[in-house]
Order: C-alpha cells, then sequence, then structure tokens
C-alpha cells in the first residue's frame, strides 16, 4: 500500500472510483435492500481508508487496484476494486487471494452493472453489533490499522551455549517418577517410599 499525492492522476482516479464505490452501495441500500430486516438503521454506506495496492491488478485486466474497507448497513468487508473500470461478470463468485499488509486474505468476485467488477472479502454481517456509525467506522479503521502494520523484525538467532549437565533419565525412570507422583509415593534418592 502507499499513500498518493492528492493531484497524482493515481489519487484522482482513486477518489473517483471510491466515490463510485459509495453510490453503487448507496443506491443498493436505497433500492434492493429496503425494508430487509437485516439492515442497521442506524449505519450508513462508508469508504473507509481505501489505497492503491501495488502490483495487485494482473489478474484483472492489468489495472492498479486499491483496497479497503466498506461500511453499510447489512455488511462490513475489505473491498478491492481496479482503478481503471474492468468488467468481468464471468468472475463472479470466483475467489483470489488479496495481500493486505502482511497477511492474505480471500476475497470474492462480484460485479454490478454500475460499477463494474470488485472483489470482497467479508468481515461483518450482519451489522447489528454496533450502535452507532462511530463505532462501525472505528472498527473498520482498527482493521485496517491492524493489517497494515509493519511487519515486526525476525527475531536475532543466538547460538545455544553447549552446558555441561546431568544425563537427562532414562524414559522408565521419567515414567516411574511420573507414576510415583500420581500415586502420592515420593522418591529419595531413586528408591520410592
Amino acid at each position: 500500500m502507499r499513500n498518493l499525492t492528492l493531484l497524482s492522476p493515481l489519487a484522482v482516479a482513486l477518489r473517483s472510483r471510491t466515490e463510485a464505490l459509495v453510490a453503487l452501495f448507496d443506491n443498493v441500500a436505497k433500492a434492493r435492500m429496503a425494508g430487509v430486516p437485516i439492515l442497521n438503521p442506524a449505519l450508513r454506506v462508508e469508504a473507509l481508508g481505501f489505497e492503491l495496492c501495488d502490483g495487485d491488478g494482473a489478474e484483472a485486466g492489468g489495472t492498479h487496484g486499491a483496497v479497503g474497507v466498506l461500511v453499510t448497513p447489512w455488511f462490513m468487508n475489505l473491498v478491492w476494486f481496479p482503478l481503471e473500470r474492468i468488467d468481468q461478470p464471468e468472475r463472479a463468485g470466483n475467489s483470489r487471494v488479496h495481500q493486505v499488509g502482511t497477511e492474505g486474505f480471500d476475497f470474492i468476485a462480484g460485479h454490478e452493472a454500475a460499477f463494474g467488477s470488485y472483489e470482497a472479502c467479508s468481515l461483518f454481517s450482519p451489522m447489528f453489533e454496533f450502535p452507532d456509525q462511530a463505532a462501525a467506522s472505528a472498527t473498520g479503521a482498527a482493521v485496517l490499522a491492524a493489517l497494515r502494520q509493519p511487519p515486526a523484525p525476525a527475531p536475532v538467532a543466538t547460538p545455544a551455549l553447549a552446558v555441561q549437565g546431568p544425563a537427562a533419565p532414562s524414559k522408565a525412570a521419567d515414567l516411574a517418577a511420573r507414576r510415583a507422583f500420581l500415586f502420592g509415593r515420593r522418591s529419595v534418592a531413586g528408591e520410592a517410599t
């Protein structure tokens, strides 16, 4: 992921496609989802933290893609979309892995005539756990912040020092000691009492 300057062509495309995604799902909420009992009326459609993905569009026509969180009254998903509209309705329902930070997630392809192709990975559905938009937005932002953390540095291996100690007890002696302990007997100098 990378941040874009506000006036670069990619930034303009990202902003335009993100706004189109929100408009699409606003329309879906009003036209197709109206009255459906899984809607949380305290929520609205919101796009959170969409950023450009490096080298993520080869399978979707070679275009740049972006990923972020989409909050709606009925779901919260990680969503990937190409910055240039691609229409691949035949891919709807197919999955592929996208990297978000250091983690790979399966995204399911979708297609809407008003937007084109996109891919989604479900985070929450339905959305009744969220009392208001602020709680849903904070959760989506926290998900992205956690996923976009830089990888932890690998621990530095230190050579083990060879330490001479007593020989490990034999398996038979170890088993006898465990049995003695379980049955309330203690061993003194190798003898059971």
